[in-house]
């Protein structure tokens, strides 16, 4: 293969892996977008529509978190192109068929399902992506992947808005058979090809468990990732009810709060991946960039009489400094070695977004001896610090060679 026709291969499977995140967060983000309208819809009462949509979210972090076990260990068995062409098809069905849901029951089956298939794309996407680049350039390949997946967090927002909640759906759905499509083009890792000769254990996820040093590690590329999910998840989901604790001027939208955050994520992966290159360094990048969240947390729950227009301005900016997820899902990827890759890849960032459920259940509980500014304080306090400790015991990865595996 010539070098001009490899690096057509390898822009090919990045606009292919960036396009899969791209439908996969459109999926995440929509729900999320269409939830309310969609339920009063389906004869769910207004009383009870807070309570079912949390409870169809839990269904599809529960799909998340199985998916991302299920996928990961796939990956590392039988290769990451499986994972790419099993996880779309899964996720499209389940969208399609979403948008003929008539109770709570389908519904909460269908997001659990959808959950699974969405779990499978970033992982495969960011290892074969990893693994496919040379060592000095790889950075560059996850940073597109991550900063042009995120941005179908604005397309869920304005199809979501513009259309009916069944139509969304059905978008969502279209748009992966279409990609599913584009990836018959996409070529296996080489060492993923290569390890298949050996004789090495593959997707065996106890292999984390059973050594004390590989466990620590997989913590620890976990949790530098958790504060992320805590801006999304609470300072911005809930931004009604801290508008109205923090004087708010006008009421806080939270889809809109979700969508400016978004935006911000997608130039933060681009800014973090393009530092993380130029400087040759992936934890420093990650220690600033986890330093300037903790300083617009700090600014927020201190503010008073926010502005609607400075609510979202900010959450452009939480979005820009919480925007390290591509170089955190790299680190990740470059902690392990090619047998288990997949499996951790795929697993970490679900971990994370699953890691949702105990913070808002600290929170919760914290906020019933405390307010919900004080409440929201002490669980930035503790995400970040933990953030800042596992860190600091990870190993630098930048330059890495992956071609090796975990014995």
């Amino acid at each position: 293969m010539t070098p001009a026709s490899s690096n057509r291969n390898i822009g090919f499977l990045v606009l292919v892996a960036s396009l899969g995140y791209f439908v996969d967060i459109y999926d995440l983000l929509l729900f999320l977008i269409i939830k309310n309208k969609s339920l009063a819809e389906i004869g769910v009462p207004a009383a009870e529509i807070t309570q079912t949509g949390l409870y169809l979210m839990n269904w599809q972090m529960a799909g998340l978190l199985a998916g991302g076990f299920l996928w990961g260990i796939l990956g590392d068995k039988k290769g990451r192109l499986s994972v790419l062409f099993g996880s779309i098809l899964m996720y499209s069905a389940a969208n399609i068929l979403n948008g003929f849901a008539y109770d709570v029951t389908s519904y909460a089956v269908l997001r659990f399902i959808a959950g699974v298939g969405l779990a499978g794309e970033l992982g495969a996407g960011i290892t074969l992506v990893s693994e496919s680049m040379s060592k000095e350039k790889r950075g560059y390949g996850t940073m597109l992947v991550a900063g042009i997946g995120l941005s179908g967090a604005v397309a869920a927002y304005f199809v979501g808005d513009l259309f009916h909640w069944r139509t969304a759906f059905f978008v969502g759905g279209g748009l992966g058979l279409l990609l599913l499509l584009l990836r018959v083009g996409v070529y296996e890792s080489g060492m993923f090809r290569s390890m298949e000769k050996g004789r090495a254990e593959k997707g065996n996820f106890f292999m984390l468990l059973a050594s004390r040093k590989r466990l620590f590690k997989y913590l620890n590329c976990i949790l530098i990732a958790v504060p992320l999910w805590f801006v999304v998840g609470i300072l911005v989901g809930i931004a009604p009810e801290f508008g109205k604790a923090l004087n708010s001027k006008d009421m806080l939208d939270s889809g809109k709060g979700v969508m400016f955050t978004y935006i911000g994520i997608s130039l933060g992966d681009f800014l973090t991946g393009a530092l993380s290159q130029l400087f040759r360094t992936r934890k420093k990048i990650v220690f600033v960039f986890l330093t300037l969240t903790f300083l617009a947390i700090l600014y927020y729950l201190f503010s008073n009489q926010l502005t609607a227009t400075g609510f979202y301005t900010l959450c452009v900016v939480f979005g820009i400094f919480t925007g390290y997820w591509a170089v955190f899902v790299t680190i990740a990827s470059e902690q392990f070695g090619t047998n288990i890759r997949a499996t951790v890849t795929t697993t970490v960032p679900n971990v994370v977004r699953g890691s949702l459920i105990p913070v808002t259940m600290l929170f919760t509980w914290l906020r019933g001896s405390m307010c919900i500014v004080n409440a929201a304080l002490a669980v930035a306090v503790l995400t970040v610090a933990l953030a800042y400790i596992a860190l600091y015991n990870l190993d630098e990865t930048y330059g890495r060679d992956l071609d090796f595996i975990e014995e």
